[in-house]
């Protein structure tokens, strides 16, 4: 099983930039379907990105595609999220999830059995 770590995530002013990573252990991360959900305070948990295995596949939200680039290592078992050009709106508690590579790359929580403790990210206008 494996378990997951996020860090990198704090306060930026709206227009810059921050990179959040993804720490997994326990596992073969190359067997893991991976993805990047944010929940802002009152809303649901909403997807933002995903990545398939072996990174053939990244599908993003509307809300972040053209700003938002997720990727990761399999070497190192770490998922990053580079996110430019934050908006207040990008403010939320950020989780990383994974799941085993079983079926087709999911954007729904529910597709994912493991779960980060989350990092927040805060942009200030």
């Amino acid at each position: 099983q494996v378990q997951l770590v996020e860090s990198g995530g704090g306060l930026v002013q709206a227009g810059g930039s921050l990179r959040i990573s993804c720490a997994a252990s326990g596992d073969n991360l190359g067997w893991y379907n991976m993805a990047w959900f944010r929940q802002a305070p009152g809303k649901e948990r909403e997807f933002v990105a995903a990545i398939s295995g072996r990174g053939s596949s990244t599908p993003y939200a509307d809300a972040v595609k053209g700003r938002f680039t997720i990727w990761r290592d399999n070497a190192k078992t770490t998922m990053y999220l580079q996110m430019d050009s934050l908006k207040p709106e990008d403010t939320a508690v950020y989780y990383c999830a994974a799941t085993l590579s079983l079926g087709p790359l999911g954007i729904v929580a529910h597709a994912y059995a493991h779960w980060g403790q989350g990092i927040q990210v805060t942009v200030s206008s």
